[in-house]
């Protein structure tokens, strides 16, 4: 799942390679049966009650909430095999998304233009959001909310989280007058067009078309000036892009790379990075970093504030990267000058042999858990520099064999 920052009901996180794995989905829970799941409901319900909830919501909506043991299976689910940049991309960018895309924003021009003189969010922005989350609508979920949420909130994994959102999903019933049997969305309780959880539906849901309630399933006004209004509050900064693809000078210091490293556009500048058709980048007091999602072979990004704007909505550097993109598609830019590459499928257990060998051979990733996270990417950095090798911290084929010869070598000595 994705793990939601507000709105969002799954989690990428963000690597060269990425996939959802989280650190505690092999330690056991108790099974949530029938009678568990009964007495969470009552327990709820008197949380309910204290926050203020109708006795009437409580009765009806709560009452009527029934075990979603699928949702519970979702939320185990585990891949077994990685997510790479390039997969990713590709099936988010796409040219239907790009026809439908440049299709809605005409369609709603004019909601969109005054969305962006009112909150400084560019059209192509919120519609670029909009059809990566529901394809524009097209699919919004269809489980039941309050099922699936008190179902989680009743599993111990991630109860205190959950039942937050049950209970700001029984609050919103009460303050928007919302039928609870059309309360539908995704397994993990985001909604609407454009997938806001409970909590953020409530902070930051706005009527758009003045018929006196925020509605985000059936009224495209509403869900696109709320998201117009979460990112003001996230804090887009009006004027300035997300981000664009550029050109790395042959002899780049590729420990630059990474969004811990911020350096002025004009000093990326001094140090020969150009955009993607080889013209100046530009000087500017910007700040910036440099992302290789796909390693030094793949396409070069610089991105800036609204790019970080983009991952508090969902905390992937491929999703953010993804939005940017497809915002660009949407106003005329062409494909990424750079080819993507073509990269092999890994598994989990493919990673964890690679960070088994990496610990092996002295290069310190922590434990093995298949996550290309920082400390992997870190390793793979340190085992390329001692190996003179490209030290983008990019697990390629090329350093993966080179780390599996080293480690067998250490084991032969």
């Amino acid at each position: 799942m994705k793990y939601p920052h507000f709105f969002l009901a799954s989690l990428f996180f963000a690597a060269p390679i990425t996939t959802y794995a989280s650190p505690d989905l092999t330690k056991h829970y108790p099974e949530v049966t029938e009678t568990v799941f009964a007495k969470c409901k009552a327990d709820f319900a008197q949380k309910a009650l204290a926050t203020g909830v109708t006795k009437q919501t409580v009765d009806s909506a709560l009452a009527a909430a029934q075990l979603q043991p699928n949702v519970i299976k979702y939320d185990r689910n585990q891949p077994e095999f990685v997510r790479t940049f390039p997969d990713y991309l590709s099936k988010r960018v796409n040219d239907w998304r790009i026809n439908k895309g440049r299709e809605m924003l005409k369609q709603h021009n004019t909601l969109l233009q005054k969305l962006a003189t009112q909150y400084g969010i560019p059209a192509h922005y919120l519609v670029a959001f909009w059809g990566l989350e529901t394809n524009f609508g097209q699919y919004k979920g269809k489980m039941p909310i309050i099922g699936s949420l008190a179902t989680l909130a009743c599993d111990e994994r991630r109860a205190e989280f959950f039942t937050k959102e049950l209970l700001k999903a029984l609050q919103l019933i009460d303050k928007e007058s919302i039928d609870h049997q059309q309360m539908v969305g995704s397994w993990a309780g985001a909604m609407g067009h454009t997938q806001f959880m409970p909590s953020a539906y409530l902070q930051y849901a706005l009527d758009g078309d003045n018929d006196g309630k925020a509605d985000l399933w059936n009224s495209v006004p509403d869900a696109l000036t709320s998201a117009a209004n979460f990112l003001d509050n996230l804090g887009w900064q009006p004027g300035f892009r997300w981000g664009r693809e550029v050109q790395l000078p042959a002899e780049f210091d590729y420990t630059l790379i990474g969004r811990s490293t911020k350096k002025t556009l004009t000093q990326w500048q001094e140090m020969g990075i150009v955009k993607a058709d080889g013209s100046a980048l530009g000087s500017a007091d910007i700040m910036a970093s440099l992302l290789l999602p796909a390693g030094h072979e793949g396409p070069a990004f610089i991105v800036y504030d609204n790019f970080a704007v983009i991952m508090r909505w969902n905390f992937s550097e491929f999703y953010a990267i993804a939005v940017g993109h497809l915002a660009d598609r949407l106003i005329g830019a062409g494909n990424l000058v750079q080819p993507l590459p073509e990269l092999p499928v890994y598994s989990i257990k493919d990673m964890q042999v690679l960070q088994t060998n990496l610990n092996n051979l002295g290069f310190d990733v922590g434990e093995p858990d298949g996550i290309l996270g920082p400390a992997t990417r870190s390793g793979i950095q340190s085992f390329q520099h001692a190996h003179n090798l490209v030290a983008d911290g990019f697990p390629s084929p090329g350093v993966i064999e080179k780390v599996q010869q080293m480690a067998g070598a250490q084991v032969l000595n």
